[in-house]
């Protein structure tokens, strides 16, 4: 007889995947993840010799999750795995995937280095003119040599060459960088170049680092948006602003919590556990740097700045400040203010030792600098038109202004835009499908991944992605295929995906009380069976409806029932058309043509705090003038919500999206059993 093991079955959950299963215990972690289609690379056989399957466990409890992870959660090290390390060196915390064994629930992060189809990071710097005027400069200087009848400092004497020749007064300089300084002068002839750090408020001058003679080795910064799932970095060359290396990595902060509410939980549940997300997003940035250093072809040790951007939780956790306040009303700050730090004291340890980091300010609670960053790219307090402005990500930033007012709020949308949460989802990487259309009448789709520009039915197609494969479907692709199917009629506006028989395709098929779409077989060539299921029609309903309930609660305040123009921000706005969008009812209905893509908006305004100063002192101003709107306390937030889960919404009207597409009206819900948006079915006893 076969033994239930439905609940005896440890429990394992993967991210940044969000992939889940139960396997057996004793169950190798490589093993489980093969089982439930995690990207989890390996070249040897699991014999303990390539390292590429490295793990790392998550330990504590996972709100979030459901699930609390004991430390003997995975068997302990092996023979295997003790002399790997002893030869190669493993990083704390890690383990081998092909060696440890799963023998209780369990949370495991697959680090970026260990998937097979490394993520493609679709936050590029956006171009953009920006007038130079950086905080740290380049100065070139003649200095007084020293004399026995006239005692001074070099230090002294460097400082008054500063304000002499370049009206720079009181320069200080740290300890640290008195070590070089006799050495640079007297090398040079007592002539040396200085970089020198003057920002926008009236502090002194700061001497960052000296060389002797004429520096012409450049002088470069980072601009960091640090978002809840990925951190995007660019590095700019502080005298002309180019960008000259763009990257990105995933935030290892989504092991403890996909959300931030999940990663508050963590810290609350978990002494330390703030402590920890600190340390491993600092060491992730410092890995950043030094990669965006090394594609450049620079030494990372002349670059003097960093400016920053991120959501309030994120800002608390990489400052080393306990977030736990933000989890509950009234969502308190630490400090709402831009702060100035030095790089180092924050983590950022593979830069110049001396250089500094600007973090822009908060706006409020849930909106954050990165609000404000946007702001500061896309001016909205200069817009002689009403404009609203979406930067979607796991946590939704929203601006609607004017030359008259501006407002702002978030909006939990979750990580299901970003391809989580969703059955046949992935990060954006090579073989995951980000572009999908539907024939309305025979119901069959086409589409095309990442790393490929045909489209399936093209010839080529196969051949072209054999290396690849079709591995599943990234953000962009989830959100394209369930607005294409509204529009082909296999799903309807509650969201409810029809029967073979309802639809007329066989497609759709039975997926215990429910249905799913089938995009892609792969099944006999070993590959993945894509789908879109009644659940992943759920996420994005709840996704959706968020963004969409934020955006109305603005014009509420407002007191419109339309916008002018909607700018998309960020990854999404680049890759999602608006029709495909407005058919979802993620945003309000304006004409097409009136939907723009801003690129990443946050990471622009990154640029222009990093390569401007006085841009620091306007977005310090801005902030102050912006009406903040708390959509947790908000009353009308469930109303809003309630009706925008259906598609495009259950009352406001879509003209202009009528003019353009025809949606079915199809019905589905025939007994009730629709988790998409019908009534429950009541549960029988």
């Amino acid at each position: 007889m076969s033994q239930d093991t439905s609940t005896a079955d440890p429990l394992v959950i993967f991210t940044p995947s969000g992939k889940r299963g139960r396997v057996p215990a004793g169950t190798p972690v490589l093993q489980a993840a093969r089982q439930l289609g995690v990207d989890l690379d390996s070249v040897c056989g699991g014999r303990g010799i390539c390292s590429k399957c490295q793990i790392t466990p998550g330990y504590g409890e996972f709100a979030k999750h459901g699930v609390t992870v004991h430390e003997d959660a995975l068997s302990e090290w092996n023979a295997v795995e003790a002399r790997y390390d002893r030869v190669r060196g493993l990083a704390t915390g890690r383990r081998l995937g092909c060696q440890a064994q799963i023998l209780r629930d369990v949370v495991i992060d697959v680090p970026p280095e260990s998937q097979v189809h490394k993520q493609v990071v679709r936050k590029a710097a956006s171009a953009r003119a920006i007038t130079m005027d950086p905080a740290t400069k380049l100065y070139f200087v003649e200095v007084t040599e020293p004399d026995m009848h006239e005692p001074s400092g070099d230090l002294e004497r460097l400082a008054a060459a500063l304000e002499a020749q370049w009206d720079l007064p009181g320069a200080t300089a740290d300890l640290s960088l008195l070590a070089k300084l006799q050495p640079a002068l007297r090398k040079g002839g007592w002539k040396v170049s200085v970089a020198v750090f003057r920002d926008h408020t009236a502090a002194a001058p700061r001497i960052l680092d000296i060389w002797p003679g004429l520096h012409e080795g450049g002088l470069y910064g980072l601009a960091i948006d640090l978002g809840s799932t990925t951190i995007a970095g660019h590095l700019c060359d502080l005298v002309t602003g180019e960008v000259l290396a763009s990257a990105g990595l995933m935030n290892p902060q989504i092991r403890f919590g996909e959300d931030l509410m999940s990663r508050v939980s963590y810290v609350m549940m978990n002494p330390g556990g703030d402590a920890e997300m600190t340390r491993a997003v600092r060491e992730a940035m410092a890995r950043l740097a030094e990669d965006l250093a090394g594609d450049a072809g620079i030494d990372p040790g002349l670059i003097v700045e960093a400016t920053l951007v991120c959501n309030p939780v994120m800002h608390h956790l990489f400052l080393g400040l306990d977030p736990t306040e933000l989890g509950q009303a009234p969502f308190a700050l630490v400090s709402s203010s831009a702060q100035a730090l030095g790089a180092r004291d924050v983590g950022l340890a593979t830069i110049n030792p001396r250089a500094r980091l600007y973090t822009l300010p908060l706006i409020a609670g849930h909106v954050g600098a990165d609000a404000a960053a946007v702001s500061l790219s896309e001016a909205p307090e200069a817009s002689e038109d009403l404009v609203l402005i979406v930067d979607v990500g796991t946590n939704a930033e929203i601006l609607l202004g004017d030359k008259t007012r501006v407002l702002a709020c978030s909006s939990p949308t979750g990580p299901a835009f970003e391809g989580a949460q969703i059955s046949s989802g992935q990060r954006a990487a090579p073989g995951a499908i980000e572009k999908l259309e539907i024939d309305p009448v025979t119901r069959a789709p086409r589409f095309r991944v990442i790393g490929c520009d045909l489209w399936s039915d093209e010839a080529g197609f196969a051949e072209a992605t054999a290396q690849t494969g079709i591995t599943g479907i990234c953000g962009s692709g989830i959100i394209e295929a369930v607005a294409e199917m509204r529009m082909a009629g296999v799903l309807d506006a509650s969201g409810l995906i029809g029967s073979a028989e309802q639809t007329g395709t066989a497609r759709c098929v039975p997926d215990g009380r429910t249905h799913s779409y089938l995009i892609w077989d792969g099944s006999a060539e070993g590959g993945p069976r894509i789908t879109v299921t009644q659940g992943d029609i759920r996420a994005i309903q709840l996704a959706k409806a968020a963004l969409y309930a934020g955006a109305r609660l603005l014009m509420d305040e407002r007191g419109v029932e339309t916008v002018d123009r909607v700018v998309l921000a960020g990854a999404f706005g680049a890759h999602i058309s608006p029709k495909h969008a407005m058919v979802l009812g993620m945003i309000p209905d304006v004409p097409l043509d009136k939907v723009a893509s801003a690129g990443n908006a946050a990471g622009t305004g990154a640029r222009i705090a990093l390569c401007n100063r006085a841009a620091r002192a306007q977005i310090e101003g801005d902030v102050q003038a912006i009406t903040k709107v708390e959509t947790a306390i908000a009353p009308k937030f469930q109303e809003h919500f309630v009706a925008a889960n259906a598609l495009p919404h259950a009352s406001d009207p879509f003209p202009h999206l009528s003019s353009v597409v025809t949606l079915p009206e199809v019905s589905f819900n025939t007994g009730g059993d629709g988790a998409g948006g019908g009534r429950r079915r009541r549960r029988r006893s």
